[in-house]
């Protein structure tokens, strides 16, 4: 099959990396279809782990330089794999993170690789969004994307029909209740806007909206610092 650069219409995507590749391989093997490493890449305890794990499962294994031309820019890139993308589903018992309308990769992937860290591990995403199978999600995420569950909604009703039985807190500049000040209740939904923009202002007619309190000396916190911050008090027992 003839490899080329990421189309997000595409049906597969890329692991840009060794760390995210392995867990690739660990965690939705069933959607790798192939590995490929540089002539570079050493032949130490890791390249052994991935050649076992790629012939334990009948995934090719193959020295090709060219597809990281192709692929990655990136010199201290020397594993590549790939896989089929796949629809997700959440969990609509569970505690939920919500992002709506997220538009830059790394901070998507940082937000999920953090959703990992505190154990929310089902993620809704209102679009139009970022397209969580940008190689630059996948790799950002340190292959965290492949441990969570993730489902695209059309709009914010949509997902609200499917969860409506969650306590929304919609996390807001404009919100009069301070974090930890909240009664936390569950299952619960932390919903988050855009880099950008924030929520808009119907949001603050939703559950109980909250602000994260800091300084006169900045205006905003950066978006996965923010959702790193909501996870751990919520989920601080």
């Amino acid at each position: 099959m003839l490899m080329k650069k990421y189309d997000k219409n595409g049906n597969y995507s890329y692991t840009l990396g060794t760390t995210v590749t392995i867990e690739l391989l660990k965690s939705k093997i069933d959607k790798a279809t192939r590995v490929f490493y540089h002539s570079k890449f050493d032949k130490n305890d890791t390249y052994k782990e991935i050649s076992k794990l790629c012939m334990n499962n009948n995934i090719s294994f193959e020295e090709n330089d060219k597809v990281f031309n192709i692929l990655s820019q990136k010199e201290n890139c020397y594993v590549i794999g790939e896989f089929s993308k796949y629809v997700g589903k959440i969990d609509n018992t569970k505690n939920q993170l919500v992002l709506v309308n997220p538009s830059n990769a790394g901070n998507l992937g940082t937000i999920i690789r953090s959703a990992l860290g505190f154990e929310i591990t089902d993620i809704a995403i209102i679009k139009p969004a970022t397209d969580i199978f940008d190689p630059k999600v996948v790799r950002a995420s340190m292959g965290a994307l492949f441990k969570v569950n993730i489902k695209y909604y059309d709009s914010f009703n949509d997902y609200l029909k499917e969860n409506s039985n969650h306590n929304l807190y919609p996390f807001m500049l404009k919100a009069n209740k301070e974090l930890n000040m909240v009664e936390k209740l569950i299952p619960f939904s932390l919903v988050f806007g855009n880099e950008a923009s924030g929520l808009p202002d119907e949001y603050l007619s939703l559950g109980t909206p909250v602000i994260i309190k800091h300084s006169s000396e900045i205006d905003s916190l950066n978006l996965p610092i923010a959702v790193s911050i909501a996870m751990y008090e919520f989920t601080n027992k």
